[in-house]
């Protein structure tokens, strides 16, 4: 169940129209934040700027974000945007290349927005493949990937195992399922943005690894392109200081989404933009995607009530563990399938969703409580595989009443409720 189609939600992706290329708005605004790159930004530019005018068939833009250098960076960046009309300057008096990404993209007119950095790490060649998705309508954001299958990278042992590192610290904490977070090669649709960028607090390094955990669990699509990369030695990033910001951004954004702290109703796509949400003759909108997030939510609870049933029964009767386990797993279950299965973010009517989950639980405690007690007058002592395989069968008796219940009582789909009411296009 979508729970903000309305006033709020993102439109319906849509392929871009086609520009000319010297078109007054451009397609694209690729963004290079600075800090005292005197030695490296023309030649960034220079570069960027030939490939785009070879090979990128839109109009585009090349902005140069200057964060509080202070060396001759601004007065480059300056003269670069004098002499070329692709190239633009911003200067910023603070450090932060989140903090840079975020004055721009919030500016910019441009339907996509890119970054790179200024050292040209990643080849080229891969841009048009990162942006395409997004013109197309494909994809919301795009990232380029140095541990996608296909990608080539020529790196120390050192970087490599910290990249590595962080990416299973990212997986393992805040569940994420992009491959690198920390490749200096990204792009967004600028309808996302503007929803997004006001969600990411985050004002360096870790700006848009916040920026993809929250879109991700927001379910907007991430496309993922496999690049070319040779290192830097000569980069000026300090790597311990951003290591630990980094892991003070994982601990702050795990915190948040936990308690459920974020808004991240306002980045989701209308119904039927998601093909798991057309309807289907004979079938109510959503419920195929429901069932199969309810039997994945089931299938888990399941394994969790069986181990807490064996755990309690060493220690309790039958009966006993099995009112313990249910109780807990039911907890765990109404908790899951309401942001899994039927897509309630927030905290709003969550004890009430809870409450009423634990109704939902005690008509299960009734079924497999009523079935041990038949097996108990049939069989006088039955061994415990047997216990287990009636209560087995017991619960997924209960799991088709609960899902039920949890579908048409604790979580009804809301949507028609105001049926006047459209999703409105984002304002530009």
């Amino acid at each position: 169940m979508r729970t903000d189609t309305s006033v709020g939600a993102l439109p319906a992706r849509e392929h871009l129209p086609a520009g000319e290329p010297g078109a007054p708005v451009p397609v694209l605004d690729v963004v290079i934040p600075v800090h005292n790159e005197e030695k490296d930004l023309e030649a960034c530019v220079l570069r960027l700027r030939e490939h785009l005018a070879r090979t990128f068939p839109y109009a585009f833009r090349i902005t140069v974000a200057d964060n509080a250098s202070t060396d001759r960076t601004p007065g480059i960046a300056a003269r670069l945007g004098r002499v070329m009309p692709e190239v633009t300057s911003v200067r910023l008096e603070q450090k932060g290349r989140g903090r840079a990404l975020r004055a721009v993209w919030e500016r910019s007119d441009a339907p996509v927005l890119a970054y790179m950095d200024v050292d040209l790490s990643t080849d080229l060649k891969a841009l048009l493949p990162l942006v395409a998705p997004l013109i197309s309508g494909h994809s919301d954001l795009a990232i380029g990937s140095r541990l996608a299958g296909g990608s080539r990278v020529v790196r120390g042992p050192k970087r490599e195992f910290i990249s590595r590192t962080y990416n299973l610290i990212l997986r393992s904490s805040l569940a994420a399922r992009f491959s690198d977070a920390q490749c200096g090669f990204k792009a967004i649709r600028a309808d996302v943005a503007e929803r997004l960028l006001p969600m990411v607090e985050d004002t360096g390094w870790f700006f848009d690894t916040e920026m993809l955990v929250l879109a991700e669990r927001a379910g907007l699509r991430i496309h993922e392109v496999p690049v070319d990369w040779v290192d830097d030695p000569d980069s000026t990033v300090h790597i311990v200081r951003t290591a630990v910001d980094d892991l003070k951004g994982v601990w702050r954004v795990g915190r948040a989404l936990a308690v459920g702290a974020l808004p991240l109703d306002r980045l989701a796509r209308p119904f039927g933009d998601d093909p798991r949400d057309r309807s289907i003759d004979g079938v109510p909108g959503g419920l195929a995607r429901q069932l199969v997030g309810f039997c994945v939510v089931g299938a888990l609870s399941t394994l969790v009530y069986l181990v807490l049933y064996s755990v309690f029964r060493a220690g309790a009767g039958p009966q006993a563990a099995n009112a313990l386990a249910l109780l807990v797993s039911a907890v765990a279950n109404t908790a899951a399938n309401r942001r899994l299965t039927f897509g309630v973010r927030g905290r709003e009517r969550a004890v009430r969703h809870q409450a009423q989950g634990l109704v939902v639980f005690g008509i299960g405690l009734a079924l497999t409580s009523g079935s041990l007690a038949a097996l108990d007058a049939a069989a006088g002592a039955p061994s415990h595989g047997t216990e287990l395989a009636v209560l087995i069968t017991a619960n997924l008796a209960a799991t088709v009443l609960r899902f039920l219940l949890l579908r048409a009582w604790v979580f009804p789909d809301r949507r028609t409720d105001h049926p006047e009411r459209e999703p409105k296009k984002a304002a530009r």
